[in-house]
């Protein structure tokens, strides 16, 4: 049977396992089965999937939920871990929790399992407010949503700054066979709190691996959010990362997208703006070799007056890679005043390298500043001669110009020891020295 059939057959027995509380939470996770029986996978024949083809990932005979328990080592993992700092952790080990690698608090907020939110009663009010609330409805997030057990669940009340940064990280070990996994999250984050999540998913075979993740985000009035995704995983690991983010007024919230590995990676990046004076900010890096498939597709609508939105994706590819970007700002005739910034460039440093760039704009106000570029080139030759001239070498030359492209993204980071982890992952892509603190 094919991959569709398997997870249709399979789900009588997923629900026999899990223990959801809520009768609301139930009838969502039905509807949504029952539109995926009808929707299926997504095809290159829906123009959201014009240029990325899940074929070849869909062929593989994947086991859909792990039933051994594995044990994973600290010093086999520790290298994945931002462990400069002192963090909150929620770590999974083939989708099951993983005590003795995490670090989970109750003590003022709850940083913790969204299988323990959904089975518990004191957590259904929050549960039943914003499950699956902001997630629309397309094929991969209904998929995840009619699965969905186990993840990260954040709550953080109102006027508290959670003083360190949390990791989600989702480790795969598929020492069997190929694994599909479907982690969800869900972040509440309320009045005037503040808080800075890291989130990374990781294959630790070499064996396929397909993720289809699901988070959402919910900025209450006056907080704060600041995310970031580090994407750097095997050649045989496939993600589909979709976030969807809500925000209220006066509320700042950044997503940070750093796409360095994987077979083939879609970030479903969706911004609804539901309030005045909001800064939504959009920003990533690709740098991509082989045959390696990157896509972007964003999404910000601005629903109401006096807000911004920024986005700067950079993307380098080589060899036979591809990218895609596919970004649309909607901007709704009540929102006036709406300051939107969409800017994408590109650097193709092999000729055989690929990318496609759809930047859209929507605007049904008539009092805005909008703006959309899209550039794609290659490096600046007079540039690399130049340093040359001055005895670098042309390795070396070209890794900064590389760099110094990718700097407007990473300037913006603001956890140090984050863009510090950046920094290495970049210089070891491009194989040099940089030559300054790492």
């Amino acid at each position: 049977m094919d991959l569709k059939e398997k997870i249709i057959a399979s789900h009588i027995a997923f629900e026999n396992k899990t223990n959801v509380k809520s009768d609301v939470i139930n009838k969502i996770r039905t509807k949504a089965f029952q539109h995926f029986e009808t929707v299926g996978f997504p095809s290159k024949k829906m123009e959201a999937w014009k240029y990325t083809s899940l074929n070849s990932v869909l062929k593989q005979d994947y086991s859909l939920f792990p039933e051994e328990d594995v044990t994973v080592n600290l010093s086999e993992v520790k290298k994945y871990f931002i462990h400069d700092i002192d963090t909150y952790k929620i770590v999974f080990i083939d989708g099951k929790y993983s005590s003795f690698l995490s670090e989970t608090t109750h003590d003022k907020m709850d940083i913790c399992l969204l299988s323990s939110a959904l089975a518990k009663s004191k957590y259904s009010a929050v549960i039943e407010n914003y499950f699956n609330k902001i997630a629309n409805q397309d094929n991969l997030t209904a998929l995840n949503t009619a699965f969905a057990n186990e993840g990260a669940y954040i709550h953080i009340p109102k006027n508290v700054e959670v003083e360190k940064p949390i990791q989600i990280i989702n480790f795969i070990t598929g020492s069997k066979s190929a694994t599909m996994m479907q982690p969800r999250n869900l972040i509440v984050v309320e009045q005037n709190a503040h808080v800075q999540i890291i989130e990374r998913h990781q294959s630790l075979t070499d064996n396929n691996v397909l993720t289809n993740s699901v988070t959402e985000i919910f900025a209450d009035r006056h907080s704060t959010v600041d995310y970031y995704k580090i994407q750097n995983d095997t050649k045989t690991a496939s993600l589909v990362d979709n976030t969807f983010i809500e925000q209220q007024s006066n509320t700042e919230c950044s997503v940070h997208t750093f796409s360095f590995g994987g077979n083939i990676t879609r970030n479903n990046l969706n911004f609804y703006q539901k309030g005045e004076h909001i800064d939504s900010i959009l920003k990533g890096i690709t740098l991509i070799e082989g045959k390696q498939h990157v896509d972007h597709n964003t999404l910000v609508h601005h629903i109401e007056p006096n807000c911004e939105s920024h986005q700067d994706y950079k993307g380098i590819f080589d060899e036979r890679s591809t990218g895609v970007f596919n970004g649309k700002v909607i901007v709704e005739k009540e929102a006036q005043k709406t300051n939107a910034y969409q800017q994408n460039n590109n650097v193709l440093i092999s000729d055989n390298a690929t990318i496609n760039a759809k930047p859209q704009l929507e605007i049904f106000a008539d009092d805005v500043k909008c703006s959309h570029g899209c550039t794609i080139g290659q490096l600046d030759e007079d540039g690399l001669f130049y340093m040359q001239q001055r005895g670098i070498p042309k390795k070396e030359a070209k890794a900064l110009l590389m760099y110094a492209f990718s700097n407007t993204v990473l300037e913006s980071v603001k956890i140090p020891e984050l863009q510090q982890r950046i920094n290495r992952i970049i210089a070891k892509k491009l194989g040099v020295n940089l030559g300054f603190d790492l």
